[in-house]
């Protein structure tokens, strides 16, 4: 099936008028015929231009006919009529008419039939066709140019009186709900009706004359609910179709097809008119839908159905079992074979594994519709790998085709499609929020951290964690469970997180759950779910449901997955680490591929049982000469918290960041402690049921008030922390420091790169830095080992990015903490702005997207940038990583790549999909979720 060679429209001429009046404009080209597809390639510049002019249908159609596949005659109205018609208030544009008549005066020469004569009578179709395939979002009518008198005309043609009623009832019924809005079970009653007093299931058992009454019956039906007759008219017939198709791109069901799939509103719809050719004209005859390989798991066969005597809606409408498309292969095995080889040359012309329909008349294979097919993330990553295989496209290609979102379904579990669905059926299905953390989980309701722990470590129960929101202190009760949710909080708040680091299926900010923690329930919609209750959570979704639904856990060790990334590892230049802070967590990270770390958030492991009550003692502590031995003790936990880290990551470098949140997040709630120590002096008690004496509560709560600041994120945190409790840096530091000599004497290469969070003054960095460098040099020196290090900082407030050149002179590495870094260039607060008016501000388009979750590339990025550029500019050497949740985020790393940034680091579970998308940056795709 080869191609005319693509030109590009020139210039139009306009031509000259030697002081004569202008000619009248010609009337714009709105119509093309089966064999002007040349014409409109001219016209469109390419072949996408041709499928937006023609819509996927008509392209589709108009290319297997240059291509020499049986096709039936036709031609196609194009999309820009459809968006004059709608643009000019549901009129048709000037011209318009005019071309679809003359165009099916040559649809009438080619078939040899005539519209609307009684002896010779054509039917056509008129099915929509936009650019990007919806299915069944759109509208089709058949069998148009049916009146009683062709229809006479095509008994005597064919001798066949049932196969032209059960077209002719086919025609009334269609148009009557397309086209004037009968309801369609008005419709399908009688049908039941006439099926039930014949005692069979199908309508291809009902006789002549039960299909002759129909007829009859459902003319009488058009006539009472619209006030108005079936048109007998074929030309009026053809014309009202015509507009239906082009109302029917703004239908609702249209409408939310394109929100949900992201197509743009403005493409409008081509309308495609096409000879009837007719499957259910006896045992010779039938109709099919195939696609050229399985798009279930992509196993290459043709898969589809199939069934005999019948036309294309019996199969897609449901209302006959069809047989499997191999079941032709015996019924009629010329056809088949026939069928077979079409398939192969369409895949071989394409490239790519098409969705077919196909009508028999007679024994003749008629083709009636070619497109790219739709697919599972099993059968788009098999697909994509085995075309590469077969020589069919390149490997570049094959990493193209395939989107993150199929890479990201191997990571996680996933309801069972049918268990989900039934579950909706049933009502189950309770309120929505923020899909934040993709995988599906059921489980019982635990209303606190040390109850989902009790649950799901010591009874071994699958739990689902319930809370307002999620605070530090919950972490051993989200890692504990199988999927957290939360009825407040955003999509970087810290129940989302935590649940992307440890891969925990995650839905938050669901606005319709009232948690009520006294009582252990929650109420929603009217219902009341106690702790213990069942629920199921779909962080992919978003969706809450009631009672439990089955999962099923896809194997990313499938080898097309494995084979797929590998190619794209080949292709992408920008690093892919992992932001991990566990040896557990980084040992996932490299088996998903990972090449470094590129956070370990240190606070975390403060919050480890154990350590809490020293951490809170070094906070309490009034001297540092008092700090120092709580300090003495957190030493050791640190120092075998990296020699795991080391251990796991041999020969990769890892990024360790000094502590970083204000020390009140390791200390108990202001309001708790107020409580307590209000309620023990109103009632004259001096110590609580747990234990806890008025005194002790008494000066922790004067800590805490004592640390208490206005907006704690802006406030004594990060580097300003170490510089005024520089003892916390340097026991880390030197934690650091003896961890990786120690492991180096063991024949493990380390890589330490020791990150300062928070700078925002180059002051700050040079007194800092210096100081923390003595604790390594002097370690080092103890051990009498080197090891490979350097020193950087977190590039997070826009102040550091404006002077990156000055900060550049001390730090070896920036790595850009994107999620504090939109904070402040925006002066959000993140939790704050999700909760009550991002989502507005997104949906009512005042931003394009949440900034939260792709990157802001034209405010934060040009902030990355200018700090690459000046910190480069000051040390060419500079390696430059992002480290924030954004570094997982596709759009977010095709930034990264055109920035130059060496690295990106995001969560393990999502360092395959960054994988992916590193490589489709390399090759210059445009990275969008869909």
């Amino acid at each position: 099936m080869p191609k005319t060679a693509i030109r590009k429209p020139g210039a139009a001429v306009r031509p000259a008028t030697n002081g004569r009046s202008r000619p009248a404009p010609k009337a714009k080209k709105y119509v093309y015929l089966f064999n002007e597809v040349d014409a409109a390639e001219k016209y469109a510049g390419d072949w996408e231009g041709v499928r937006a002019l023609l819509g996927g249908k008509g392209a589709g159609l108009a290319d297997m006919h240059r291509g020499g596949l049986p096709v039936p005659p036709f031609f196609t109205v194009t999309t820009e009529a459809c968006n004059a018609y709608l643009a000019a208030g549901e009129k048709f544009p000037a011209g318009l008419w005019e071309q679809e008549l003359k165009a099916l005066k040559e649809i009438e020469k080619a078939t040899g039939k005539k519209f609307g004569d009684p002896k010779n009578p054509l039917l056509v179709s008129c099915r929509s066709g936009a650019k990007f395939s919806m299915p069944g979002m759109m509208d089709t009518v058949l069998n148009i140019g049916l009146n009683d008198e062709t229809a006479a005309g095509m008994i005597a043609l064919t001798g066949n009186e049932r196969f032209v009623y059960d077209a002719y009832r086919r025609l009334v019924q269609m148009f009557g709900s397309v086209v004037m809005g009968v309801p369609k079970d008005d419709f399908e009653k009688v049908l039941e009706e006439y099926r039930h007093k014949r005692g069979v299931s199908n309508d291809a058992d009902l006789e002549v004359e039960d299909l002759k009454a129909i007829t009859a019956q459902f003319k009488q039906i058009v006539r009472a609910v619209t006030g108005q007759d079936f048109p007998t008219d074929p030309i009026m017939q053809l014309k009202l179709a015509t507009e239906a198709v082009f109302k029917s791109w703004n239908g609702k069901r249209a409408i939310d097809y394109r929100n949900a799939s992201k197509i743009p509103h403005n493409l409008g719809t081509a309308v495609n008119i096409v000879t009837m050719v007719f499957g259910n004209m006896g045992q010779d005859s039938g109709t099919g839908v195939l696609t050229t390989r399985n798009v279930s798991d992509g196993t290459p066969q043709m898969e589809g159905d199939f069934l005999i005597n019948a036309q294309g809606e019996d199969v897609v409408a449901g209302t006959r079992l069809p047989l499997p498309i191999a079941a032709m292969k015996d019924a009629m095995p010329r056809l088949y074979a026939q069928l077979e080889k079409i398939c192969k040359k369409l895949e071989k012309y394409y490239r790519e594994t098409q969705d077919i329909e196909f009508t028999i008349e007679r024994g003749k294979l008629w083709m009636l519709q070619t497109r790219a097919a739709k697919r599972t993330a099993q059968a788009a990553i098999r697909i994509a790998v085995d075309m590469a295989e077969e020589k069919l496209i390149s490997k570049a290609e094959a990493v193209k085709r395939v989107s993150p979102e199929h890479i990201d379904f191997f990571l996680h579990p996933q309801f069972d499609v049918k268990e989900k669905k039934a579950a909706k059926e049933r009502g189950d299905l309770l309120a929505a929020g923020l899909n934040v953390s993709p995988g599906a989980a059921s489980g019982v309701l635990a209303f606190d951290a040390d109850t989902a722990e009790k649950w799901g470590k010591e009874e071994k129960k699958a739990v689902i964690m319930v809370r307002q929101e999620t605070k530090p202190d919950d972490v051993h009760g989200m890692l504990a469970a199988k999927g957290i949710l939360t009825s407040r909080g955003g999509r970087t708040s810290h129940a989302a997180l935590v649940a992307r680091q440890f891969g925990k299926p995650a839905v938050v900010g669901v606005a319709a759950l009232n948690v009520d923690l006294d009582k252990r329930q929650f109420t929603v919609n009217g219902r009341v779910f106690q702790e213990g209750d069942v629920v199921s959570i779909d962080g992919t979704t978003g969706e809450v449901f009631a009672g439990e639904i089955k999962a099923v856990i896809p194997d990313f060790n499938d080898p097309y997955v494995l084979k797929l990334l590998t190619w794209a590892d080949e292709i992408r230049k920008l690093g892919v680490w992992a932001n991990a802070d566990y040896p557990r967590d980084a040992q996932r990270a490299r088996q998903y591929g990972a090449e470094g770390i590129g956070l370990c958030r240190t606070e975390h492991m403060f919050f480890e049982t154990e350590r809490l009550p020293y951490v809170q003692q070094m906070i309490l502590a009034k001297t540092d000469a008092e700090r120092a031995e709580p300090l003495k003790k957190l030493l050791p936990f640190q120092r075998a918290d990296f020699d795991g880290l080391f251990r796991v990551m041999d020969g990769l470098p890892v990024t360790i960041r000094l502590i970083d949140p204000p020390l009140h997040e390791f200390l108990p709630s202001f309001e708790e402690l107020l409580e307590k120590v209000t309620t023990l002096k109103a009632l004259g008690k001096r110590k609580t049921k747990d234990g806890e004496t008025l005194k002790e509560l008494e000066e922790m709560l004067a800590a805490v008030s004592a640390m208490r600041e206005m907006n704690p994120m802006l406030g004594l945190r990060g580097i300003r922390l170490g510089i005024t409790y520089p003892g916390i840096l340097e026991m880390q530091v030197r934690a650091i420091f003896e961890a990786a000599c120690n492991v180096a004497a063991k024949g493990i290469v380390v890589k330490p790169e020791v990150m300062i969070p928070l700078t925002g003054h180059v002051n700050e960095l040079a007194v800092s830095q210096g100081a923390l460098e003595e604790v390594a040099k002097a370690v080092m020196h103890e051990k009498k080992r080197e090891v490979e290090y350097k020193f950087g900082t977190m590039i997070e407030v826009p102040r550091a990015a404006l002077t990156a050149g000055e900060i550049a002179k001390y730090a070896q590495f920036f790595s850009f903490g994107t999620n504090d870094l939109t904070q402040t260039t925006f002066g959000y607060s993140r939790d704050d702005a999700e909760g009550k008016f991002l989502l507005r501000y997104v949906e009512e388009k005042i931003l394009p997207s949440n900034p939260f979750q792709q990157l802001d590339q034209a405010g934060v990025g040009q902030l990355i940038e200018m700090a690459v550029k000046n910190g480069r500019a000051a040390r060419p050497d500079l390696e430059v990583g992002i480290c924030g949740e954004h570094g997982g985020d596709p759009s977010s790393i095709e930034f990264c790549h055109k920035a130059g940034l060496n690295y990106v680091s995001c969560s393990p579970y999502r360092v395959p999909v960054a994988r992916l998308a590193a490589a489709q940056a390399a090759l210059g795709q445009v990275v969008r979720d869909k």
